[in-house]
């Protein structure tokens, strides 16, 4: 059975995107060819990549024109199946997409019953509610060693108390800090 995985990148100070919209320079201290190969092994046992509006939309306008960019993660991201959860979003262009108005858990349930993960990128609001429905996993995070002081943070503050199990911790190269943690049964 596949798990859904929460998996981003994310400041020492919680924060997975700057004080503007799509403010992501702080990635580049820790992509290169570590961080590009575990993407590739993640994306390779991959399912699915389940979004909220506001992420899919940027994430479309990215990878849809990113073509030309070099390695495998390009080709993963415009192939596979993506789910967008949203009550707004009436139409898609990026290729293997489906809008999902409502229904949540059956919804997960169906990505679930794959032999391969799923993954949520960004899309904070999204997660604060599937976290709350206790629908995530496992948390996958690579943690940036920079302060920001600043952003959009990655938990909201209606988000459950949600205990966690460290799976596991792999230091980059570069300073980054990969932690896999798997929620304790409520």
């Amino acid at each position: 059975m596949g798990k859904l995985v929460m998996w981003n990148l994310v400041t020492l100070d919680g924060y997975f995107e700057g004080t503007k919209k799509w403010d992501l320079d702080f990635h580049n201290i820790v992509w290169g060819e570590e961080l590009e190969q575990l993407s590739i092994e993640q994306l390779n046992q991959c399912n699915a990549l389940v979004f909220g509006r506001i992420t899919y939309e940027g994430m479309a306008a990215y990878w849809t024109t990113a073509q030309g960019e070099p390695g495998e993660v390009a080709d993963f991201m415009n192939n596979l199946p993506k789910l967008v959860f949203s009550k707004t979003l009436n139409k898609t262009d990026w290729n293997n997409t489906r809008i999902v108005k409502d229904h949540i858990e059956e919804e997960v349930a169906i990505l679930k019953q794959s032999k391969k993960d799923s993954y949520i990128f960004g899309s904070a609001d999204l997660s604060a509610t599937l976290m709350n429905l206790g629908l995530i996993d496992e948390y996958r995070l690579c943690v940036v060693p920079v302060i920001l002081g600043g952003g959009t943070p990655l938990f909201k503050t209606n988000s459950a108390l949600i205990k966690l199990r460290l799976l596991s911790a792999q230091t980059l190269k570069n300073g980054g800090v990969i932690l896999r943690y798997q929620p304790h049964i409520r």
